[in-house]
């Protein structure tokens, strides 16, 4: 009879599954609960001294945002502005450092080498205009010849400088010869430069570059400075030259001025004659360099064609032809 005393409605024993050993056994041990389970030791805090790592005694302290504040219009202004000054100022000093190497390139000339004739002080306030070195210009064969047209341009010099005081004493022994004195002044000016840079330079840069060019020029203005060299020997009156015509007028009158002309009077001779001899050996060694004509044209119409004044002057020459074609045909 017990089978009826059970619960008809329960599930079979067979049938519960923690009706199973070992759920029974799981749920009927010693062990704690969830519920009653600490995460802590029962020794406080003990345990957890030994493994925890001590704070940090790091003398920084955690950053702080700090509100972000714009400039003011006036503190942008003022530092653009001195932006501004402090980009003038090196554009000033870089144009001045440009100007300055300019300079220098300059006073250096065409050579790439400073120039150092006329040979002035360094503090004078004109610099040299001209390099010159016979030793390392000119070829050895051709430095005697070049050094004897230095001396020959200096004796000139002197000799029209002589000259003048020569035409002063007679001024002064003779009121009409106010015109030579004048005329001697204005030779001595003109002729001192033009000398040097009409006949001396061509025949340093002939000798120096072999150009046919350059020694065609020197032979024709220096065939004009030989006949100037025998006027001024003959000495025409009121020409401003002290010749020997116009010695022997000064001699008859006073014999110191006649002395003094007759003296500047050998000396435009000497120059005259002296002239003829450079000139005959001056042609006697173009001749030996292999110059002609032929490479003279050549010099010159490479010389104008390469010419930066010459290509701008065309240039501007070109375009106002093609403007004034447009405008003819509108």
């Amino acid at each position: 009879m017990s089978h009826f005393d059970s619960n008809p409605f329960a599930e079979p024993a067979s049938d519960n599954p923690f009706n199973d050993p070992s759920v029974t056994q799981v749920t009927n041990s010693n062990m704690e609960s969830v519920d009653q389970y600490s995460p802590f030791p029962e020794d406080g805090t003990g345990g957890l001294a030994t493994h925890t790592t001590p704070a940090s005694t790091t003398p920084y302290q955690p950053a702080v945002l700090q509100p972000s504040t714009e400039p003011s219009p006036q503190a942008t202004a003022a530092a653009a502005q001195a932006n501004l000054l402090r980009q003038q100022e090196e554009l000033e000093r870089k144009a001045a450092e440009l100007d300055r190497r300019e300079q220098e390139l300059q006073s250096r000339g065409p050579t790439g080498k400073a120039n150092n004739w006329p040979p002035l002080p360094k503090r004078f306030p004109i610099k040299p205009c001209f390099y010159q070195d016979f030793s390392e210009d000119i070829p050895p064969e051709y430095q005697r010849v070049c050094k004897m047209m230095y001396y020959l341009w200096m004796f000139n010099c002197l000799t029209l400088f002589l000259n003048l005081l020569a035409c002063l004493a007679f001024f002064t022994n003779n009121t009409n010869a106010g015109v030579d004195f004048g005329l001697s002044i204005l030779w001595m000016i003109l002729f001192t430069p033009c000398s040097f840079l009409c006949w001396y330079r061509p025949i340093y840069k002939a000798f120096k570059t072999d150009s046919s060019f350059s020694f065609f020029f020197f032979f024709f203005v220096f065939f004009c400075q030989v006949a100037i060299f025998i006027i001024q020997a003959v000495g025409i009156p009121h020409w401003g030259n002290s010749g020997w015509i116009t010695a022997f007028t000064a001699l008859s009158s006073n014999k110191a001025v006649g002395a003094i002309m007759i003296a500047v009077a050998i000396l435009f001779t000497m120059c005259a004659v002296v002239s003829v001899i450079l000139l005959k050996m001056v042609h006697s060694m173009y001749r030996r360099t292999g110059a002609s004509f032929h490479k003279a044209q050549q010099e010159f119409s490479q010389g104008v064609f390469t010419n930066k004044t010459f290509q701008t002057a065309a240039a501007g020459a070109a375009s106002s032809a093609a403007q004034g074609a447009f405008q003819q045909n509108n």
